[in-house]
């Protein structure tokens, strides 16, 4: 998307960037680059805004469902796990589950990006940032 002016900042840069400057996860100096964009550039502004107002919806709507504590205390084991394994330089190994992106009957269904190796043998380790055949 480009309106057709010149900017300081391209259209293109500003919206790969939206959701960071929306959770206001950028740093400070990129975060006004993008506002000072939003002031010159109207459909960037308006696709702003539409972002903005879906953000707010589902908060709204979705906003008071707990996460399941058990859910909770894997993710965060993971990510500690993970972590702790980039620090020390070790390869970080992801295993896959086909039937972990299941539907509610619980007929497994692999994601398209599980590698045939891991569909196939379901638990099969994977390493992270690997790409999917």
């Amino acid at each position: 998307m480009s309106c057709g002016d010149p900017h300081d900042t391209e259209c293109g840069e500003v919206l790969d960037h939206l959701y960071e400057f929306l959770d206001n996860e950028m740093a400070e100096g990129d975060y006004a680059k993008l506002r000072v964009h939003f002031e010159e550039c109207s459909p960037c502004l308006e696709k702003y805004g539409l972002e903005q107002a879906i953000k707010a919806l589902i908060k709204r709507c979705c906003g008071c469902d707990d996460t399941p504590a058990d859910l909770r205390g894997k993710v965060l084991a993971r990510i500690d796990s993970i972590r702790s394994g980039q620090r020390s330089g070790e390869a970080v190994v992801v295993a896959v589950d086909a039937g972990a992106h299941g539907d509610a009957a619980g007929q497994g269904r692999p994601s398209a990006k599980a590698s045939a190796e891991a569909v196939a043998r379901p638990g099969t380790p994977v390493e992270a940032g690997a790409p999917a055949e």
